[in-house]
């Protein structure tokens, strides 16, 4: 295994390790045995979502995409800051970042888009100051992503640089083969800690292509054309018609890998209580109102810009990242029926014309 981890760092084709899907539920229950927490797809309410797992029969292997990403286990919906608590004329401020333990958890089955989102998350969140939150959450999660085998028409990672067999934020990659059986791909120290603790559980195999067993997904638009075509369009007409049918539900932050928007609330009185850090979006009206009454963006259509420029502009420029992965959830979540793929396709067309009627006046 050793050799196998070396070789794959380097870029050197790697020996083919595998798991029986037998094999995969014993090392899942090992994990729940180590004390770890265990986090997998799972059926709820007819739906799918990253839940802690209790019994292994309950994972759920053939899905396309859970409803939510699993986010919150860097940055929950609700993350308590700081207490306060006056006692005896005293008032006593807990600091809520600084000693305490985080456990241990391995997410399963997330798709490379959601490593890939989790790496995002994790990278923005050290931009400045590091936070120490999220950070000590990272160091405590190891990541066993499940390639795809299967897409649907929401789905477009290949357009935004990554793919369905893509190892990016992954410890552990699995994809799945013939005969319910596993590749296996150690990615990092902690994947192959992981793997190693119950090593009697893989085997070495036959040398395949990997490429055989991902879905096919074409490439619908460059991530980095749509972007050099943002720079000159902040005050084009085309963010208006877009955003007519945008109701501000803010549902596509929501179930986003990489949202990160929040605000900071107190809950309490004069002797206790708590500062809260909250899930918000750009796409809610109130999120930047100023207490004078000044909203600099006022309407929907200045709100829809800026999770469209934010994504796929100001993130790629000032952090070197890119604010989407391809999951196509904020499309399945619109109950308006928007479809980010769909708009940025045809954002890319409209700026695309607008951009050669200035050469032909030229």
């Amino acid at each position: 295994m050793k050799k196998q981890y070396e070789r794959s760092l380097k870029g050197v084709k790697q020996e083919m390790t595998f798991i029986t899907r037998d094999n995969l539920l014993v090392f899942l229950r090992s994990i729940i045995d180590s004390g770890k927490e265990l986090y997998a797809p799972q059926l709820r309410a007819e739906k799918i979502f990253f839940l802690p797992v209790k019994d292994v029969s309950s994972v759920v292997f053939d899905y396309v995409q859970t409803v939510e990403s699993p986010k919150e286990l860097l940055f929950p919906k609700v993350e308590r800051m700081l207490s306060y608590h006056y006692v005896d004329g005293k008032m006593n401020v807990t600091d809520c970042s600084r000693g305490q333990k985080t456990a241990d958890r391995v997410l399963f089955g997330s798709r490379p888009c959601d490593a890939i989102g989790l790496k995002t998350l994790a990278e923005f969140f050290r931009q400045d100051i590091p936070d120490t939150f999220v950070q000590r959450r990272q160091d405590s999660l190891t990541v066993v992503s499940m390639s795809c085998a299967g897409s649907d028409e929401n789905c477009f990672c290949t357009s935004v640089g990554a793919g369905p067999g893509d190892s990016t934020g992954s410890d552990v990659l699995l994809t799945p083969v013939r005969d319910k059986r596993y590749l296996v791909e150690c990615l990092t120290e902690k994947g192959k800690f992981l793997v190693e603790s119950e090593k009697e559980l893989f085997d070495e195999g036959e040398e395949i292509n990997k490429e055989e067993y991902l879905t096919k997904l074409l490439q619908t638009f460059s991530h980095k054309e749509i972007a050099g075509k943002l720079s000159g369009a902040f005050n084009n007409p085309i963010w208006d018609e877009a955003s007519l049918r945008c109701l501000g539900c803010g549902a596509c932050a929501y179930v986003c890998p990489v949202c990160s928007c929040f605000d900071i609330q107190d809950e309490g009185n004069s002797r206790k209580g708590d500062r809260l850090r909250c899930w918000d979006s750009c796409g809610f009206a109130l999120f930047t109102l100023h207490t004078s009454g000044h909203n600099p963006r006022p309407t929907q259509s200045t709100r829809w810009r800026q999770r469209v420029m934010h994504k796929f502009s100001y993130m790629p420029e000032r952090y070197n990242l890119l604010g989407c992965v391809g999951c196509g959830r904020c499309s399945r979540a619109c109950p308006a029926d928007m479809n980010l793929k769909e708009e940025l396709n045809a954002l890319d067309h409209i700026l695309e014309e607008g951009r050669q009627r200035v050469e032909e006046r030229q």
